[in-house]
């Protein structure tokens, strides 16, 4: 008698490499935030040291110290961030009416500001003062809001472009905007003298974090989806 052969089930997404990151990230965030709130004395030092240098260099060098206002207040800005964050999901709706991802996008971003907020108050750790200050700041120093803004809005972006098929120009283009926009924006905060080096580097850290969580529940929404061949955004085929 002829068995027709058993078929297996498809195997699974290999997911260890973004567990891996995911945890790698989550550790990193967890020490250096036990190590700011514990007020570790080589950390702090260290912090002291770079910040006062930064200072002195932004008070000589007055032109490229108002440069620095002007990219922070203006084009690295939280809100700037979050304006084009609702951008983007306005335009996921009306073309692609991926509704999913346009909520997914801005519930991210709405998230990351709140555990910014949160870690800001439970660690409540003091911005530099100086007694010729360039620039000022308020609320807590830890985490760099700025810093966890642009990392969370670009990462999310970049990610969207990538798993959507964006052409090489665009993603090229789009990559060395991220780039250029998360690591200038943490720059300006500790050149200004608004931030430590430490609270820059936690916003970037957590900023990847909450990416790297958000971008797990997409693919467990929407696994090995893409827009290229006839899918849109939300993995249903139009």
């Amino acid at each position: 008698m002829h068995t027709s052969p058993v078929e297996t089930p498809p195997r699974p997404p290999e997911r260890r490499p973004a567990t891996l990151s995911t945890g790698v990230l989550a550790l990193c965030s967890a020490l250096l935030l036990a190590l700011v709130a514990l007020e570790w004395r080589p950390l702090l030092g260290l912090d002291g040291d770079i910040s006062r240098a930064t200072h002195r260099w932004a008070v000589d060098e007055p032109g490229l110290t108002q440069t620095s206002r002007i990219l922070t207040d203006w084009v690295w800005d939280p809100w700037t961030m979050r304006v084009l964050c609702g951008v983007v999901a306005a335009l996921l709706v009306w073309r692609y009416a991926a509704r999913w991802t346009a909520t997914w996008l801005v519930l991210t971003v709405a998230v990351g500001s709140a555990v910014q907020q949160g870690l800001k108050a439970a660690v409540d750790r003091a911005r530099p003062v100086w007694p010729d200050p360039v620039d000022s700041a308020h609320y807590a120093a830890f985490p760099s809001g700025h810093a966890m803004t642009a990392t969370v809005v670009c990462g999310l972006l970049l990610w969207l472009l990538h798993r959507h098929g964006a052409g090489r120009v665009l993603w090229r283009t789009a990559l060395a905007a991220a780039v250029v926009s998360v690591a200038g924006v943490g720059l300006t905060r500790v050149w200004l003298g608004v931030h430590w080096p430490t609270d820059v580097l936690g916003g970037w850290l957590l900023g990847a974090l909450v990416v790297a969580g958000a971008v797990a529940v997409h693919e467990r929404r929407h696994p090995g989806a893409a827009s290229a061949g006839g899918s849109g955004p939300d993995g249903d085929h139009r």
